[in-house]
């Protein structure tokens, strides 16, 4: 069952004609499970892609092999890369991407631990980078991703407004 904030936001995103997105590493898919189980999934959910192995973000999303070496493959810059390439896949209004470490085995390091989570947002001409270490067990690592990235989109569509 979805959290209050992933049904607020999708609540927000259909109140706005607004769909969106995903391109999910860390999160195999589970951002865009929890959007479905809100009552107005079908006006705002458009699909995404798992690419939870490097060679999935190489083969479907187009990114250079030695991009993703470089930064590694759980990263802001490949997360910002993956949002920008998904918009070549599916139209939305939104693009989500995320990677991150939810067990141990990845590129973390004492800077970037295991719970480390990167989130990419574009909206239109916007582009948001959001990064966040969480504890716990993967499973709820990934739940509190989810809310970040309800939190994050409903910041980002207050703004727009006042703006």
């Amino acid at each position: 069952m979805p959290s209050q904030l992933v049904k607020d936001c999708s609540r927000l995103l259909c109140e706005r004609g607004l769909t969106l997105a995903f391109a999910e590493s860390a999160t195999a898919g589970r951002l865009a499970s929890e959007f479905s189980l809100t009552p107005d999934s079908g006006k705002v959910l458009q699909g995404g892609v798992v690419c939870y192995d490097a060679c999935i973000k190489e083969d479907i999303l187009k990114i250079p092999a030695d991009f993703i070496k470089k930064y590694t493959p759980e990263s802001a810059e490949v997360t910002r890369e993956m949002a920008l390439r998904l918009k070549e896949l599916i139209k939305a209004d939104i693009y989500i991407a995320n990677t991150g470490l939810t067990t141990p085995g990845g590129s973390e390091s004492p800077d970037k631990p295991v719970g480390t989570m990167f989130v990419h947002v574009l909206i239109g001409d916007s582009s948001l980078s959001v990064r966040k270490v969480f504890e716990g067990p993967p499973e709820l690592i990934v739940l509190q991703t989810a809310d970040l990235v309800a939190t994050t989109l409903i910041q980002e569509l207050s703004t727009v407004v006042k703006a």
